[in-house]
């Protein structure tokens, strides 16, 4: 049976592996999220991030293990169609339509009635700057007014689960931050929010709980200043040194400022 009480569980992962061939991209990796959470997925690229996403998804199915999304199996298509909105590293834009057009058309894909899907589209278009522009072709559009348009389209359907595969790339400091004020906003509402990334002032600033994933592991968990802590400076640490930390990483992670 399905929940979406504020107390519940929004995702579980359990022992989640998946392998290509003799490549192992997740190596047994469980963690469990409630509802009203930003929890921010660090790790470098090609550490497994994408690979979780697509998991939690079901768009990819694991070599073993299990995901549930607010209490239905992921591998069920149906049952969390309605429950997800995913923003893919590359999102899936028509771009010969303009971007009312693409709201329209995933609006009706989901099934909302036209009055509420013309609040919605409304609503998000002047709040993420698109109105003065919603009815030019995508294909004219930025690379940051396309991802603005990709994040409206996977909220669109109000879902109680968001995941979001780097939200903030391509977006200038003005976008950036009022993508992470719509983070939080939506998490104050109860949706929970996975965010995936490698820009770390974007996980600092919205997320209540942080996992670090390395070489198909998730290496550490825990609240932004738990995380801290393991820093070698201690309580005094950074995100980026406690990174530096847990992974033995000669190379930090993004912490460009402006994202």
């Amino acid at each position: 049976m399905v929940s979406t009480d504020a107390d519940a569980v929004a995702i579980e992962a359990t022992d989640l592996r998946k392998t290509y061939g003799t490549e192992t991209a997740l190596d047994n990796v469980s963690f469990s999220i409630e509802s009203g959470t930003v929890y921010g997925f660090l790790g470098p690229n090609g550490a497994g991030k994408t690979t979780t996403m697509r998991l939690l998804t079901g768009l990819t199915q694991p070599t073993s293990g299990t995901v549930r999304i607010c209490g239905a199996p992921a591998d069920d298509r149906r049952a969390i169609a309605s429950l997800v909105g995913y923003l893919p590293e590359t999102p899936p834009l028509y771009e010969a339509f303009s971007a009312r057009e693409q709201l329209d058309y995933v609006a009706e894909l989901r099934d909302i009635s036209s009055a509420v899907a013309t609040e919605r589209i409304e609503r998000y278009l002047d709040q993420f700057d698109l109105a003065e522009d919603a009815d030019k072709r995508i294909s004219s559009y930025s690379k940051g007014m396309k991802q603005k348009t990709a994040f409206v389209q996977s909220v669109l359907h109000d879902p109680a689960v968001v995941l979001l595969d780097e939200p903030t790339a391509g977006l200038d400091p003005r976008a950036a931050r009022r993508m992470r004020e719509s983070i939080a906003e939506f998490a104050d509402e109860g949706t929970t929010v996975f965010l995936s990334t490698h820009i770390l002032p974007v996980v600092e600033a919205v997320a209540d709980e942080i996992g670090v994933l390395f070489d198909g592991r998730l290496v550490t968990e825990g609240t932004p200043e738990g995380v801290k802590s393991l820093a070698e400076t201690g309580e005094d640490g950074t995100l980026e040194d406690a990174f530096l930390a847990v992974t033995g990483e000669d190379q930090p992670i993004e912490s460009t400022a402006d994202q």
